[in-house]
């Protein structure tokens, strides 16, 4: 009995879950983007304290300054301080971006592992309306959804999940797929598992880490399609501070303050090195081929 019940618990959730965190840090690109990606959260949660200046405060006297001791980034056409308007748009990439990759990830999550497990007829339909959707041409699937509903962050938020959830969606339902038949599964339902304790206990921890890692190098795609849009004037609406509304702002006044548009890129740059060192950590903390079994 005791050898089947160790055969039942998931050897990859198990050996994962040991020194994953050690492994991620000990990875100098690793812990390099865990680094950046945590100071933006940070900054996100703490921009009411740690912005100098109110993002929505117009000083028109002193506009398009250059960096100066008073606005370390510089102000906008309108006189506001751009380092307080990039602190508060960091919440809203954030945000939105993790708001939109976590409503998609844990919806294709679900879907995915119904897909994998459920009868072959249920399998055809899912992967149908998968296919479906990711047929859809991004950009254009997002101007149309935004032409129709008008831009905002919701109907943002909404584009974004709707795109995203048939990758996640297939992703689950492959990993799935090869999960099922394993040995521990088998043992399983040898014993009378349900079908409920099958994918939440065993399949669920072993899928969730390919995802994870998904996850976190989709975020800086999230951010980019976020800051297009709302340098379009499709996404975030002014005044709210965003990356891509301060931006168009630094293009407009390019010939007067170039500073502008080299302050609104940094943080772009920055968040997408971050997440994406921290995907590339994530991924081989989490592969158990690289993890070293104790003797």
């Amino acid at each position: 009995m005791s050898s089947v019940a160790d055969a039942a618990v998931p050897p990859v959730a198990r050996a994962a879950s040991a020194g994953a965190l050690w492994r991620l840090m000990s990875d100098p690109m690793g812990a390099g983007g865990a680094v950046i990606v945590v100071s933006f959260v940070l900054l996100a949660l703490f921009a009411p304290w740690v912005a100098p200046y109110d993002p929505l405060k117009l000083d028109v006297l002193n506009k398009l300054q250059g960096p100066s001791l008073a606005h370390l980034a510089g102000t906008d056409q309108l006189g506001r301080d751009t380092l307080s308007r990039l602190i508060w748009g960091s919440r809203t990439a954030l945000g939105i971006s993790l708001t939109a990759t976590g409503v998609a990830g844990a919806i294709g999550l679900v879907l995915g592992l119904i897909a994998g497990y459920g009868p072959r007829w249920l399998d055809g339909a899912l992967v149908l309306v998968f296919d479906s959707l990711s047929s859809l041409p991004m950009i254009l699937f997002a101007l149309a959804v935004i032409t129709v509903l008008g831009p905002g962050t919701t109907t943002l938020i909404l584009v974004i999940v709707l795109v995203s959830i048939p990758g996640y969606a297939r992703l689950i339902r492959a990993q799935t797929l090869t999960l099922k038949t394993a040995d521990f599964v088998q043992a399983e339902r040898s014993m009378g598992a349900s079908v409920p304790r099958i994918l939440g206990r065993h399949l669920l921890p072993n899928v969730v880490g390919p995802l994870v890692i998904v996850l976190s190098m989709d975020v800086p795609v999230v951010i980019m399609l976020e800051a297009g849009l709302s340098y379009l004037n499709l996404g975030v609406r002014p005044p709210t501070p965003s990356w891509g509304n301060i931006l168009y702002d630094g293009y407009n006044s390019l010939r007067q303050q170039p500073t502008l548009v080299i302050a609104a890129g940094v943080p772009l740059v920055l968040s997408t090195i971050g997440f994406t060192f921290l995907g590339e950590g994530l991924r081989d903390a989490l592969d158990p081929r690289l993890q070293v079994r104790p003797r």
